[in-house]
């Protein structure tokens, strides 16, 4: 029973992991999609970034996570919203799925809120830095080595690049969206913490 136990296990893995691929590869050719129809379309789809301070740009907050500046800057979100957003979704999709909205309507409203007046913002970077913190610190807050080893692989990876896109020095980067998308991350692994179940008793305790 044990070795039907774990080869259950096993495959529940490989079919999450599968889920979660078929799903970022889906979500980042998307992305070019869209891009593909703002370039036919004249640009008409950087419409829907937000433009601060402005009641009628709410609207956008969601849709402005999907749109990019051309071809150069959807083709840099592209790698590690694929990777990040695969890690993020192994933890299941419901999961992920919070995360994400959370992450991008959080990152949105502030960007609205805070961002320099005229400007115009739109792009992944935002989930994409969102992301990043929350695989960098959900493993320390549920007390999991594995999550804790993630975090640490994805620190290094993507450490150097995440710290220079903070940066305020940056002409044409929204720092802002940035560092509102990475706060909203770190949240994020507080809010959606995952709990351990006592095998004994069945019941919930928070990790």
């Amino acid at each position: 029973m044990p070795d039907m136990w774990d080869a259950r296990r096993e495959v529940s893995r490989g079919d999450r992991a599968l889920t979660a691929a078929k799903l970022m590869a889906g979500w980042v050719a998307l992305l070019w999609l869209l891009e593909v129809a703002d370039a036919i379309s004249g640009h008409a789809l950087d419409d829907f970034g937000i433009v601060p301070r402005t009641p009628s740009e709410l609207v956008d907050v969601v849709p402005a996570a999907f749109i990019h500046f051309g071809f150069a800057h959807v083709a840099a979100n592209s790698v590690p919203l694929l990777v990040l957003g695969f890690l993020a979704a192994l933890g299941g999709i419901r999961r992920f799925a919070a995360v994400c909205a959370l992450i991008v309507v959080a990152d949105g409203l502030g960007v609205w809120l805070i961002s320099p007046s005229g400007t115009n913002t739109a792009g992944a970077s935002g989930l994409i830095f969102g992301l990043f913190g929350f695989l960098l610190v959900t493993g320390f807050v549920e007390r999991r080595p594995l999550g804790v080893l993630a975090g640490l692989l994805v620190a290094a990876i993507w450490g150097g690049s995440i710290l220079a896109g903070l940066a305020p020095t940056q002409s044409g980067v929204s720092w802002q969206g940035h560092l509102l998308g990475l706060v909203a991350g770190v949240a994020a692994a507080f809010v959606f913490r995952r709990r351990k179940t006592d095998s004994a008793s069945g019941q919930e305790l928070i990790a």
